[in-house]
């Protein structure tokens, strides 16, 4: 089973060891939250890393405080057996996973965390593909 994800929230695989001081450290950090996040219930594999690019967000389902061209990073993942999870279940067990800001992300947030729920706010959004 196929599905994508789409975030506002900086996801980049770099690959980086721990260093604290270096950005691409906290983009690996957020990516990994995310693969272990999906872990908790599946074993997610995908080919490519996250892919960003910079769309215009309007009715793309994020948050309506996101307004114009942001970057976003996509992501597909599939997933071992038909019906081992659902956007539902998705969306609960991201909504405010804590997560670092202020790497390349387009958007300023106050709270760090992955919003799936308040539709103010939405920063991280699930489609199942087939």
């Amino acid at each position: 089973m196929l599905f994508e994800l789409q975030t506002l929230i900086d996801i980049t695989e770099t690959k980086a060891r721990f260093d604290k001081t270096d950005p691409k450290w906290h983009q690996q950090q957020n990516f990994l939250t995310l693969v272990q996040t999906l872990g908790l219930r599946v074993i997610p594999y995908f080919d490519e890393s996250p892919m960003c690019e910079t769309v215009t967000v309007d009715k793309q389902g994020f948050g309506y405080i996101y307004k114009g061209e942001h970057k976003v990073w996509r992501l597909r993942f599939n997933i071992e057996y038909a019906d081992g999870i659902d956007v539902a279940v998705l969306q609960n067990d991201f909504d405010l996973i804590p997560i670092i800001t202020g790497l390349s992300e387009s958007i300023t947030l106050k709270e760090s965390v992955f919003e799936t729920k308040n539709k103010r706010k939405i920063n991280l959004l699930f489609k199942r593909i087939d």
